[in-house]
């Protein structure tokens, strides 16, 4: 059998036999991955911190003509401390519901953003919202879906008051908005425009208009769910 390693975060998973466990991996260089880990499940198994949910590591892989098997696992994060907090922990796991969508490639920028939320929501003391927000609006550019602007995507005009049009993903003026339109408010897209604005490392020092992160998280999804055609299950 042919070993390879990949960088990888644990995005899932699901039991299988007595011991082992069928593994969801979102890795750097090859995207998605299903990866069977043989024994993980037992008391004594070496290799049983590695199954769990957002777990980073370098993973040595042995693959064959009908799975793949880990072997080796050399942990760099298990951002195990995630799990201890109910808010910061549904919060990691819709960061992570998107990647299991969206990461059938690879994709370095996305890796990273899955990452650096990881160790923001591990490490970081930030406001509730303010991680989630961030991830998606990191993957509204990679994606090529950014939407803010200071014009009218229609007709070009200056914005005061702004919609952002969910059937074009776009910002539009007062004049241009239609049904599938929705209002966003000066300290919502106050709060969108700084976050956006700030590195991932910066997120936690941010002190974002009061509520603007709630109410940034309610445009984002809604963006979000109206283009992919995916709901979001695991956000309180």
């Amino acid at each position: 059998m042919a070993s390879t390693k990949v960088k990888a975060v644990v995005i899932g998973g699901v039991n299988v036999k007595e011991k082992d466990r069928l593994v969801s991996l979102y890795t750097l260089e090859r995207g998605n991955m299903a990866i069977s880990m043989r024994g993980v499940r037992g008391e004594k198994a070496k290799l049983k911190f590695a199954k769990e949910l957002f777990c980073f590591a370098e993973f040595l892989i042995e693959e064959g003509k009908s799975s793949k098997i880990v072997t080796a696992v050399d942990v760099i994060d298990d951002f195990r401390d995630i799990a201890k907090d109910i808010d910061k922990y549904f919060e990691a796991c819709a960061i992570v519901d998107v990647v299991s969508k969206f990461g059938e490639e690879s994709n370095p920028a996305l890796f990273i953003a899955l990452v650096k939320s990881l160790k923001l929501l591990c490490y970081e003391n930030c406001p509730k919202y303010y991680v989630f927000d961030k991830f998606l609006l990191e993957f509204f550019k990679i994606m090529g879906w950014s939407f803010l602007s200071n014009n009218c995507s229609s007709c070009g005009a200056t914005l005061g008051i702004k919609y952002l049009n969910l059937e074009v993903g776009e910002l539009v003026c007062p004049a241009c908005k239609n049904a599938f339109s929705v209002q966003v408010g000066d300290e919502t897209y106050k709060a969108i425009s700084m976050l956006d604005a700030t590195d991932f490392d910066n997120v936690s020092s941010l002190n974002l208009p009061e509520g603007g992160e709630i109410q940034a998280c309610k445009i984002l999804v809604k963006n979000y769910e109206f283009r992919t055609g995916y709901k979001f299950t695991s956000l309180s």
